[in-house]
């Protein structure tokens, strides 16, 4: 009878027990399913909307459009830092970007760690001209501060007419020193690939090493680069310097057709992940134009996107040697997806991944060969490569910028020489051992 009882107790509990974890178990199920309803949490925001509407103190002065943009540029921030909602005029603006030509400073910018910061200079603009630099931060905006702005309200106003002004103050996060610039907007449309003397020449000389600087990637850069390269090879080019620093990225498939051009056909160049769909891109070309002809890539950290793109598949395929500073690493992929008031959502789609998986995104590419470069070495060589950088100089400042070298070239250089030499050493007929006497 004892155990009995017992028995039953224990069957008891374990019933209360089951009986209460599933309460509890339907009541998170439930909770979850409040989260993720659709209309129960529009009815909310709807519901907030209206209170907005007739209880905030000056809620008259605000429009329904006001409040839902507001409300979707807070929401879409909260994603990454890529991803933008664009009202109509910012979604022109877009627009106007890809047709390669607008009034500005020429910054490349982008939100790192909640900060504005330069992804790069652009060549020959009133950016790089003042001597900013790539990793700057841009925190006031004509003595106010864009802490906490969304980064389309930042680009906004550093946008203008050309030949108007503005006032930015910058932070370099290596020496926490401030500056305040004042600079004059100007068109930014630039050339896409140049020679070492930022024209499209392409000189080769005595050692018949060949340089090449793709700004950006832009329609015309895989064509600009054929061009260059037809004429470093009518002159015998043997080894080839491919500078991608301060470049901050552009188009995929250009950074695809520049890394065919140097890649067998059918060998894979980068693949995008997200939610739904794996594409993979494959070199589509006539195989490697340069026949192996040995090749050396410059980085720095202004190297991002689309240059990180090129950067990791030549490394991941040994077909090139990577030098210089490890990359900016942003290796993700933005779609546009216009909405029908003529606004639009920028949304982070995909990331990006090398042959070998590797992800860039928030990684960045670590170079084969580290040659860094001080602040001030960089400054100077930005403005050395700029046309009319050094124009308005003190005699003594272009002096001493004059004397500055480009070490990551020098590197590069150097070593396209020893493995020029080596080829030739072990190409050469061997000679015949000498008879022992």
């Amino acid at each position: 009878m004892k155990r009995r009882l017992i028995f039953g107790l224990v069957v008891l509990a374990l019933l209360l027990n089951l009986a209460l974890g599933a309460k509890l178990y339907l009541s998170a199920a439930q909770a979850a399913t409040d989260e993720d309803n659709p209309q129960a949490n529009l009815a909310v925001f709807n519901d907030a909307i209206q209170k907005i509407r007739s209880e905030y103190v000056d809620g008259t002065n605000l429009t329904y459009q006001q409040l839902v943009y507001a409300a979707l540029k807070g929401a879409v921030s909260q994603l990454d830092p890529h991803s933008e909602f664009l009202d109509a005029d910012e979604f022109q603006q877009l627009q106007d970007d890809t047709e390669g030509q607008f009034g500005g400073l020429g910054l490349v910018v982008a939100m790192r760690d909640g900060h504005v910061t330069v992804i790069a200079p652009m060549d020959d603009t009133p950016g790089a001209r003042a001597g900013i630099l790539s990793g700057d931060y841009i925190t006031r905006v004509e003595g106010k501060s864009v802490e906490d702005q969304p980064l389309a309200d930042v680009v906004k106003l550093l946008r203008g007419d050309p030949g108007s002004s503005v006032t930015i103050t910058v932070e370099r996060p290596s020496t926490g020193a401030k500056k305040d610039y004042t600079l004059e907007r100007a068109i930014i449309q630039m050339d896409m690939v140049k020679d070492i003397n930022g024209k499209k020449e392409f000189p080769l000389g005595a050692d018949k090493i060949g340089y090449a600087r793709i700004t950006q990637f832009g329609d015309n850069t895989a064509d600009e680069l054929e061009t260059a390269l037809e004429k470093l090879q009518q002159q015998g080019m043997k080894g080839l310097v491919l500078d991608l620093r301060w470049n901050p990225g552009g188009l995929l498939d250009q950074a695809v057709a520049v890394c065919q051009k140097f890649l067998p056909r059918g060998q894979l160049v980068v693949s995008t992940e997200g939610r739904r769909v794996v594409e993979k891109y494959f070199a589509q070309g006539d195989g490697d134009e340069l026949k192996n002809v040995p090749i050396v890539v410059l980085v720095n950290l202004g190297s991002a996107s689309a240059a990180e793109i090129v950067t990791g598949c030549l490394q991941d395929l040994h077909r090139a040697v990577i030098l210089g500073e490890k990359t900016f690493g942003k290796g993700s992929v933005q779609t546009i997806f216009p909405l029908d008031d003529g606004s639009a959502l920028k949304l982070t789609i995909a990331k990006y991944y090398t042959p070998s998986h590797k992800v860039i995104h928030q990684h960045g590419i670590t170079p084969d060969i580290l040659v860094p470069l001080s602040d001030t070495d960089e400054a100077a060589l930005l403005l050395k490569r700029s046309p009319g950088g050094i124009d308005g100089m003190t005699a003594e400042t272009r002096v001493r910028v004059d004397e500055i070298q480009d070490e990551q070239l020098q590197r590069a250089e150097d070593l396209l020489k020893g493995l020029l030499l080596y080829d030739q050493l072990t190409a050469a007929p061997k000679p015949e051992k000498l008879a022992a006497k």
